[in-house]
Order: structure tokens, then C-alpha cells, then sequence
């Protein structure tokens, strides 16, 4: 702490040395208020003055304006208890800092970066570690993801092992990710993550690493390397999979060009408007765009049949504002209606002149082979992958286009599927996601409840008996699940 003999020697001087002279101040953005509790009036009034007379400023009333909060009680759940009690909003974005930091601070004669040691948190994390679930379906993801640094990095290990085509420690990476971005507090050391689930040794060690040096070797590493680089770009074209990047590596191609102007390299359809319309459909959607997408979509269901249902899914019903493709859902009330939905409404996309590009795929939904023991990654649906021009003229505010790009259109990624009515809440539920939500839906269903989840339909296996739904409350409430928003779902 700060010298005991120099803080004698400063009290036993003359009164008017300690008058409050008003010093300098050097540092206008940090505002400091020192807590009386445990430091007691004399020593608090002392450690102000000594504050002000290195130009720092010190609120003698804690409000809305301090940035720097500085106590001596260690005490962290009464502090934090004392602190809530407060007047104060701007607590979140304050810092909550131990003597050490005010300390370091006046040796340094200037306000020190805070760091985790300085940091006084909350012992009490809103979310007490022992109820963090494993299943992302027992989780409410927040808007604000305050472990981003970590959950990036877990996104990369595990897109690298789905490169790789090893999908169980992808699968590990993603769940660990999940797992963090629903806590509302920040991880600052690794014993509070002790005891949350999902999070196994190599995670741990990605964790303490980011932790020590503010990021990961084994991650820098991977973004580094040139293979791992080339499938990135190779997969990022519609109709490319690992297999096919993996593919086109190992051939010694390197670029895009290198791919079109091989001569042994037979791209199918979808690959060829892939790389066609590859700098629209690699641009981020925006929800204006999405919006008018569905007003598009929307007017050509309805002349077909105007009782139709259409539903926007996928990132975009979770609240994202951007997305790389848009899903929607159509059906209609009366059940075997919606079969020939779909290629009627491509039909009127095709008259309208505005289908790039279209890959149709039939329903092959039978009843009779439910439930699916093994869980498919495609539902049986009628659906279409569909490339549309969208005109700058139908969006609210205008296309998300380069500066430069002079066309007054843009072609965009947009899915549809069309499930029989009886169908639709699993559909939806499905088709909204986010995948790793999905995921622990299903294995919540299977491990906890005996019962089988998929697009299609919800099993029981103990009653033996398919169970009815008309909404996605009625999904949960069968599982008995407390209901989560779509929007609570970005796990």
C-alpha cells in the first residue's frame, strides 16, 4: 500500500497544508471514488488528496460519472451487494478495482491499464456456475456475447477439425463455445470455469492461454496456415464441401482461377452460380434484404393460394441483422395442399425473371418410416435452394452493395421448404436453429426424456407414441422445457 510513514508525515503537518488545494488535473477521462467502508474516513480523505495532487480527479460522490472504483474491502459480495444497492446505472461499465491498482497507479504517477488482478468481481456471478446447463436448450443466449475472445477462438479449432473431417472434437469446440457465449458474466480467470460443463482439457488450456497472453498460439497457428486458408476460400463457394476443397488441394490448386481454368475439374450447377455470383452471395444479407425477400416470396404464394402460410427462419427469426442466405417455411391450412407449393412458385419467380438459379428437390416425407432412429442432417420436405435477383428499388434503405457496384441489383442466397401442415412446428423449431441449439435439443430429448426429435416429429419411446404439436410451446412443454424465444437460441 501506499507508505504508512509518509502518510504519518503528511497528517501531522500544518492544517493549511492539507486545505483543499485544487491541483492540475492531468487525466480528464478517469474519474476515481474511493470507497469509505474498510478504509475509514482519515485514510480515504489522505489517499484523495494524494490522488488529486498527481492530477487525478476524485468524486466525492459516487454517480453515473466515475469510471474507476476503488475499495479496500475484499469482501467482493458485500462490496457488490453495497454497490447494487446504489444510485448508480453505469455499474457494468465501471471497474471495480482493489487498492493494488490505485497504488500501482500513483507509483507510476498516472492511471496503470486495469488488469484481471486489479479487477474486484463478483463472487456472486449472476449465473452460479452449479446451474449453467449442458444443454444449449437449457440456456438463454444474451444479445451481448461477453466471452467473444474465447468463443472465437473455439470457432476456429473447430471449423480446422471440420476441415479435417474430425467431427467429434469440432463438436467438443462448438459446445465449449456454446456454453460461454450464454454467461452473463465474462471468464477473467479460470477457476470460475471450473465447474461449467462442456468445457474439456484442450478448451481449458485454449482458455488459461488467451488468459496469460491475450490470445492463442495453437489459434494463430491455424489462421497462418496456408491449407487451412485455401479450403476456407474453396468451402466459402455455395456447392463446395470440405471433400471437394480437400479435392482440389490436394491437386496442388490454389485460387479460384486455378479451379476454373483446370481442365479436369467438372463443376456441377450449383458450383457453377456459385462462383458465378460469388461476390453477392459471399456479402452478408442485411434484414432490410431479407424483408424484401419475403414480401417477394410472399406475393407469389399468395396468387397461388392466398390462405398459404409464410414464415421467415433461420438467423434472421433469432433476430440476427445480417445472415449469409434466407430461409423461409410455406405451406397451407388444408393438408396435401402444399405439394405442388413449391414448383408453382418457382414457375412465377422464373415468369418474373428474377431466378438465377434453382435446384428443386421433391418431397420424400413418408409417415410410415417414422420415428428416424438416426438423425439426418436434411429433413424429407419438399424444398428449393434458390439464387434470386433482388433490385435496389425493393429494399428499405437500399442493397448492401461495394461502393463501386453500379448494377442496382444483387443476387441472394434464399432456401425454402414446404412441410405438410400437421408438420409445421417442428419444421419451424428446426429450421430456426442455431444449429448447436438444435443439436442439444434433440440429445436432451434422447438422454433425458426417451424420446426422439427431428423436423418431422416428436416420438415418445417409453409410451410408444407420436405426440402432437401445433407450436413450438407445445415441442417444449412435451419435453418439459421451460420455453425459450427464438432470439434466446444464437447458442
Amino acid at each position: 500500500g501506499v507508505s504508512q510513514e509518509r502518510e504519518a508525515s503528511l497528517r501531522s503537518r500544518p492544517a493549511e497544508a492539507s486545505a483543499p488545494r485544487r491541483e492540475r488535473v492531468k487525466f480528464e477521462d478517469v474519474r476515481l471514488y474511493l470507497v469509505e467502508r474498510k478504509m475509514g474516513r482519515s485514510r480515504r480523505s489522505f489517499l484523495t488528496e494524494l490522488a488529486r495532487s498527481k492530477g487525478f480527479i476524485v468524486e466525492d460522490v459516487l454517480s453515473d460519472v466515475v469510471t474507476h472504483v476503488v475499495s479496500e474491502d475484499s469482501q467482493a459480495s458485500s462490496l457488490w451487494a453495497w454497490l447494487k444497492g446504489g444510485p448508480v446505472k453505469n455499474l457494468p461499465v465501471m471497474h471495480v478495482l482493489d487498492i493494488s491498482w490505485f497504488t500501482d497507479s500513483m507509483r507510476e504517477g498516472k492511471p496503470v491499464a486495469v488488469e484481471t488482478r486489479h479487477l474486484i468481481q463478483v463472487s456472486t456471478t449472476p449465473t452460479p456456475v452449479s446451474t449453467v446447463s449442458q444443454y444449449a436448450c437449457q440456456r438463454r443466449t444474451t444479445t451481448k456475447n461477453n466471452n467473444k475472445i474465447f468463443t472465437d477462438a473455439f470457432e476456429v479449432l473447430a471449423e480446422s477439425h471440420e476441415l479435417n473431417d474430425m467431427e467429434g472434437p469440432c463438436l467438443a469446440f462448438r459446445r465449449a463455445a456454446s456454453v460461454l457465449k450464454s454467461l452473463p458474466w465474462t471468464v477473467q480467470n479460470l477457476r470460475v470455469t471450473e465447474d461449467l460443463p462442456c468445457l474439456g482439457e484442450h478448451s481449458m488450456c485454449v482458455i488459461e492461454e488467451i488468459l496469460q497472453h491475450g490470445h492463442s498460439f495453437e489459434v494463430e497457428k491455424i489462421l497462418s496456415d496456408e491449407r487451412y486458408q485455401i479450403l476456407k476460400l474453396f468451402t466459402s463457394v455455395f456447392g463446395v464441401g470440405p471433400k471437394t476443397a480437400e479435392k482440389w488441394y490436394r491437386r496442388g490448386l490454389r485460387s479460384f482461377s486455378d479451379v476454373l481454368a483446370e481442365p479436369g475439374i467438372r463443376l456441377n450447377r450449383m458450383q457453377q452460380s456459385g462462383f458465378l455470383h460469388y461476390g453477392d452471395i459471399s456479402r452478408a444479407v442485411s434484414k432490410a434484404e431479407a424483408q424484401a425477400l419475403g414480401n417477394i416470396i410472399d406475393e407469389a404464394v399468395r396468387a397461388i393460394t392466398p390462405d398459404a402460410i409464410l414464415t421467415l427462419t433461420g438467423g434472421f427469426r433469432r433476430g440476427k441483422d445480417f445472415g449469409h442466405d434466407v430461409d423461409f417455411i410455406v405451406t397451407t391450412p388444408q393438408l396435401g395442399k402444399e405439394e405442388r407449393l413449391l414448383t408453382s412458385v418457382i414457375d412465377r419467380l422464373k415468369q418474373q425473371g428474377i431466378l438465377l438459379y434453382c435446384e428443386y428437390q421433391a418431397s420424400t416425407f413418408d409417415e410410415s418410416k417414422l420415428p428416424s432412429h438416426r438423425f439426418e442432417a436434411m429433413d424429407h420436405f419438399a424444398k428449393c435452394f434458390l439464387i434470386l435477383r433482388l433490385e435496389d428499388s425493393q429494399v428499405e434503405g437500399g442493397l448492401q452493395t461495394a461502393e463501386e457496384d453500379r448494377r442496382g441489383w444483387r443476387a441472394v442466397r434464399v432456401d425454402l421448404v414446404s412441410p405438410p401442415v400437421d408438420r409445421y412446428a417442428f419444421t419451424l423449431l428446426g429450421w430456426s436453429g442455431s444449429r448447436q441449439f438444435e443439436r442439444d435439443l434433440r440429445r436432451f430429448a434422447r438422454m433425458e426424456r426417451r424420446m426422439l426429435l427431428d423436423n418431422h416429429a416428436l416420438y415418445d419411446k417409453t409410451k410408444k407414441e407420436f405426440l402432437a404439436a401445433t407450436t413450438e410451446k407445445d415441442i417444449f412443454a412435451h419435453l418439459g422445457l421451460e420455453y425459450i424465444e427464438p432470439w434466446q437460441r444464437n447458442a
